[in-house]
């Protein structure tokens, strides 16, 4: 048995920058991921400001430049009664542009980073059980490698990274807060767009779309709408459905796409209702989507994620400097958490629902910037808990 301060379950965005984070400040940290180093996972890709300020604040951003991640300097908004606005992206203290880059980029260069700042990494090993004291307090992780040696880890705290599916939460018994009625379903592929600059979002007739450059000269087209209508699309076949969606969209998304060669097979996300978890109890805290998920259709799930992990990281180093008891820091990390994100929940709630007419969809899209902008406001006045050394 090994033994640290902090053990992370799930290595991608959120638990990858928490790990990073809390070694950085002097904590010994375990890093466990059931999937494979470099692995590439199902994302929209677009970091929105916050995102991208973290990034930077953390010195991961010129990584991602250096491996060729395209700057992103606008964002197109088409609506269905032609109404089109175009919005240039200004630089802002670290934040130069927008970016998008594929996940087996951003994951590899986080958990990169996270070793090199005295992190032990260990994927490809599940998580099976969860180590508790005689006082049911949570104390460490057991699971399993590939190969099938055992992995057993105690820690002070357990931090469940592990998705909307998180084995940590439902082994803690982690409560639902608060469930949402709608969501999008999903299909997505990749089509050769070199010199692409720009995310383009299309609002239509129940549908939207977007094109997001991401890395290799290409960009991610998406196009979205609610489970019930992409069940019945999809049964006329996946190209007709991504076909009908475009048009639905609008002309703007036919156009866009046109004539843009394909890189890759359509990929489907049938949809699930955002929800809010109870994140933290005795030696258990949840970062990412195991503690809060909010439907896809605003691109803001990676952004979240580098949020939380920062707002979590920051808490556990409270308690652990003794400024405040456990118990106390995180709960202020759930606070601080859910007051950043309800406007952004409730507006994706309402983005997700499909019912908007032109008008209606552009005030909603006001209210998203607008909790974006007080969420770069907060994390712009803390002082980053693990800056590059």
């Amino acid at each position: 048995m090994s033994t640290y301060d902090v053990v992370v379950v799930g290595g991608r965005v959120a638990g990858a920058s928490t790990a990073l984070l809390l070694a950085r400040a002097g904590l010994s940290v375990a890093l466990v991921d059931r999937g494979q180093r470099g692995s590439d996972t199902l994302s929209t890709h677009a970091l929105m400001r916050a995102g991208v300020l973290q990034l930077s604040r953390w010195g991961v951003l010129d990584d991602l430049r250096a491996a060729g991640t395209p700057a992103v300097r606008r964002t197109v908004f088409h609506h269905a009664d032609g109404e089109d606005l175009a919005v240039t992206i200004r630089p802002r203290g670290a934040v130069d542009a927008l970016y998008a880059p594929r996940r087996h980029l951003l994951d590899r260069l986080l958990v990169e980073a996270a070793e090199d700042a005295g992190v032990h990494v260990l994927h490809e090993a599940t998580v099976t059980s969860l180590r508790r004291d005689p006082d049911g307090r949570v104390t460490g992780v057991v699971g399993r490698t590939s190969t099938g040696a055992r992995v057993d880890l105690a820690a002070g705290l357990t931090v469940g990274a592990d998705g909307i599916r998180s084995r940590v939460a439902e082994q803690v018994g982690a409560t639902t807060t608060w469930r949402g009625r709608t969501s999008s379903a999903v299909l997505y592929r990749y089509v050769d767009d070199p010199g692409a600059d720009a995310y383009e979002w299309t609002y239509g007739a129940g549908a939207a779309a977007g094109v997001i450059p991401t890395d290799d000269g290409a960009s991610c087209v998406f196009v979205s709408t609610t489970p019930i209508r992409m069940r019945r699309l999809r049964r006329l076949g996946v190209e007709r459905a991504v076909a009908e969606l475009l048009a639905a969209a609008g002309p703007a998304a036919v156009e866009r796409v046109r004539d843009l060669p394909p890189v890759s097979s359509v990929r489907g996300w049938a949809g699930v209702p955002g929800f809010v978890r109870r994140s933290s109890g005795p030696g258990w805290a949840l970062v990412g989507d195991a503690g809060y998920f909010k439907d896809p259709i605003t691109s803001h799930g990676i952004t979240d994620a580098l949020r939380d992990a920062e707002l979590l990281a920051t808490e556990v180093l409270a308690a652990h400097r003794g400024d405040l008891a456990e118990e106390a820091a995180l709960a202020r990390y759930q606070q601080t958490r859910e007051r950043l994100s309800r406007r952004l929940l409730d507006t994706t709630e309402r983005v997700a629902a499909y019912d908007w007419d032109a008008p209606g969809i552009r005030t909603l899209l006001l209210r998203l910037s607008a909790a974006m902008a007080d969420e770069v406001e907060h994390l712009e006045s803390l002082a980053p808990a693990g800056a590059a050394s």
